[in-house]
């Protein structure tokens, strides 16, 4: 009896603290996807970046930080700038840091709410790190959100069509009136 309590209270607290674990990285996630990059941040990383641009050899590590600030940024045109430097690192350079490349394209793309090309990316990461509970996270978000936005787009194209039927209506209602009267 004593062995079958202390069975069940380890796995109690395994799924206490598995709980907890689970519960703290959508937050950690949540707050990386609202996370905003320092202005101070972005413009040292700028510099660095338009700097070596001009000697005419950007390291893979500036483009990077720059990447990386960029797509932490509030605005979309910097998220978006940010994606493409992200994308020309993982398509043209070294094979060391495709994880990083992947995972940030996946956080830029879900903040633009492009959540189709977001989910690619994470699936690659998935293909790669399969237990990356990062990538699971963010796989979970932004399927949730693409799921949400279709669904909307589904309600207002819906609304759109019962609004035109409307307006057929009237407008036939209004050319029966115009026979009748004449």
């Amino acid at each position: 009896t004593e062995q079958r309590v202390c069975f069940q209270l380890k796995t109690i607290s395994t799924c206490y603290l598995k709980n907890i674990c689970e519960s703290f990285l959508k937050v950690e996630m949540a707050h990386i996807l609202d996370e905003t990059v320092p202005a101070e941040d972005l413009r040292k990383f700028e510099q660095k970046y338009h700097e070596e641009l001009q000697h005419g050899n950007v390291s893979n590590t500036s483009k990077f930080e720059y990447s990386w600030c960029l797509v932490r940024s509030r605005y979309p045109a910097d998220i978006r700038k940010g994606v493409i430097l992200l994308e020309d690192l993982f398509q043209n350079r070294e094979e060391t840091n495709k994880r990083d490349h992947l995972y940030y394209l996946a956080v830029g793309n879900t903040k633009l709410k492009e959540y189709a090309t977001a989910l690619k990316y994470i699936r690659a990461l998935l293909q790669v790190e399969p237990g990356n509970r990062q990538a699971q996270e963010l796989e979970v978000i932004a399927s949730k959100r693409l799921e949400k936005d279709g669904m909307v787009g589904m309600a207002v194209a819906g609304g759109a069509a019962v609004a035109f039927g409307g307006l057929v209506g009237l407008g036939m209602l209004a050319a029966g009136r115009n026979r009748v009267k004449k």
